[in-house]
């Protein structure tokens, strides 16, 4: 059962009580490490939450579902591969799956991946990113505004930290990071030397759209590593 969390006054320029957000991610516990903060300092928005790789996973899977039932949120998962050679998506099925994961439904607002992922370098982070503005241009995807996760980590210099350039900045407090990484450790299994326990970022950063056409203009000038 989900648990409110008190965080204090409202983040300024956040949308309203009942607002309807998806989290659109390429796989299971990115939604809480680039978002987590986010959702449980809003639980009460309407949120639905997709994966676009390991549906058939048996031990992320009933992890994911788990984290779904505390959030009190809804949400499905996709089995696109996601081997470890990284081998680009076919474009078109990719779209497709996006598009039957959020059921033609209409969001407020719609929050995924950075064109370049949020650490170097995963293929499907960036693939994720493409494919939603593709089909928010194209009137595939319903949404008021768009937010692209906001995250570098210097080439793998450093672990993943906000960008200088986020539209919003979401310090998270004490009580929030302590549950946004307990969900991390103890629900999805990380260890506490693990990557994901390590990295597990203390403010959020995301890049807002407000106009498809704006977020085209943000991917058309972004460089992606090859």
């Amino acid at each position: 059962m989900a648990r409110s969390i008190s965080i204090g006054t409202p983040t300024a320029g956040t949308p309203s009580d009942r607002t309807r957000a998806a989290v659109v991610v390429a796989h299971p516990d990115d939604e809480i490490l680039w978002s987590g903060g986010l959702i449980l300092s809003h639980l009460e928005w309407r949120w639905w939450i997709v994966t676009l790789c390991r549906a058939s996973d048996p031990d992320r899977a009933p992890k994911f579902r788990r984290v779904l039932e505390f959030l009190g949120s809804d949400g499905e998962m996709a089995d696109l591969d996601d081997g470890p050679d990284q081998e680009p998506l076919d474009h078109e099925t990719l779209c497709q799956t996006v598009q039957s994961l959020l059921h033609g439904r209409q969001f407020d607002l719609v929050i995924t991946h950075g064109p370049r992922g949020e650490y170097t370098q995963h293929r499907r982070h960036e693939e994720c990113c493409r494919a939603i503005v593709e089909l928010w241009k194209n009137g595939l995807v319903q949404t008021d505004a768009l937010w692209l996760f906001a995250y570098e980590d210097g080439g793998g210099a450093h672990l993943p930290r906000v960008i200088d350039g986020a539209d919003l900045r979401l310090g998270l407090d004490d009580g929030v990071w302590c549950e946004k990484r307990r969900l991390i450790t103890e629900l999805y299994g990380f260890s506490e030397t693990s990557w994901e326990a390590r990295c597990t970022p203390r403010e959020e950063g995301f890049r807002i759209f407000r106009s498809p056409r704006a977020a085209v203009d943000f991917l058309e000038t972004t460089k992606v590593p090859p």
